[in-house]
């Protein structure tokens, strides 16, 4: 049966768990699985059984915001966590059914608004059916009562295009980059349209495929380090950009499973950033080099997998 290469420690359950603690725990009533799949998996016809919508394409982004996938503000985000029945003193798993994709962006919106017994589902829906366990038919669903959450949010886990301005002019702090390395360098179109090739001047390339092994998993947490220590060299203060904000998540995942700890998304990301402006500049081609070769390509960025939407 397939298994994380991250135990829980003590600070339960996570942030990432395997199949086999997930399976061990199933039906427990202070248990939320939610589903957090985007684009094309949003809509499968199986779930892990109870699974519950945490819909990043719906109510759980912020519709009225110009970038895609905004974070909701406080009281949205209580409301949409109620009507899915989240109590305060629940323990959440998120899976989406790509692998490691879209539900870390679940798992951090959950931080970013105080609640920290949340941990992702390591591989995804193809961890767990690869184990032999059951699903259900349908999508994820919910009819049962409301919960009792209350957001908290925890400023400085998702910033805005000034601090990641201030990030790109401090040499202590990085910005990391998870898109492809074609998007990054300019060299392949960007998904949305209106939005300039490359990165930002200063940024690194990561792309979130890198952090994990070609089963899925995401990669133990030495080679994860290196792969961290690779791009950004000794910074510790690590900032994290994508299309949307949400496989950045990828790269806050897997630097808090590396043992970093000032860690924060740029909501926006190149969505925002990406938009004609003169106050945001944009380079192309190659970043610099990083200290030393970073950790080989798992095959699972999007623009190898036509089944992910670039994000």
């Amino acid at each position: 049966m397939p298994t994380s290469d991250h135990p829980p420690s003590r600070r339960e359950p996570g942030p990432l768990v395997g199949a086999d603690w997930l399976a061990a725990r199933l039906g427990d009533p202070a248990l939320v699985v939610f589903d957090a799949s985007v684009g094309a998996h949003r809509a499968a016809a199986r779930r892990i059984p109870g699974a519950r919508p945490f819909d990043l394409d719906g109510a759980l982004s912020d519709h009225a915001a110009a970038a895609p996938h905004t974070m909701p503000g406080a009281a949205g985000f209580t409301e949409a966590l109620r009507s899915l029945g989240l109590d305060d003193t629940d323990t959440v798993v998120v899976y989406d059914g790509a692998g490691v994709y879209s539900s870390a962006r679940a798992w951090w919106m959950l931080r970013a608004m105080g609640f920290d017994r949340a941990a992702v589902l390591d591989g995804g829906l193809p961890a767990w059916t690869a184990a032999g366990l059951p699903v259900e038919d349908g999508g994820p669903r919910y009819e049962g009562a409301r919960g009792s959450f209350t957001a908290r949010p925890r400023p400085g886990l998702l910033i805005d295009a000034e601090e990641v301005a201030a990030t790109l002019a401090d040499p202590a702090a990085a910005v990391l980059d998870a898109r492809t390395r074609e998007r990054f360098e300019g060299t392949a179109p960007e998904p949305r349209p209106g939005l300039r090739g490359g990165h930002m001047p200063g940024a690194v390339s990561l792309p979130f495929g890198e952090l994990q092994r070609p089963d899925g998993l995401m990669r133990p947490a030495a080679e994860l380090r290196a792969a961290f220590e690779a791009a950004a060299g000794g910074r510790e203060r690590l900032r994290f950009s994508c299309g949307s904000g949400v496989t950045a998540c990828v790269l806050a995942l897997g630097a808090d499973l590396a043992g970093y700890r000032d860690l924060a998304v740029y909501d926006g990301s190149w969505s925002e950033w990406g938009l004609p402006s003169p106050l945001r500049p944009v380079a192309t081609g190659p970043a610099p080099a990083p200290v030393a070769a970073p950790a080989p390509a798992a095959g699972s960025a999007e623009d190898d997998r036509p089944d992910l939407q670039p994000l």
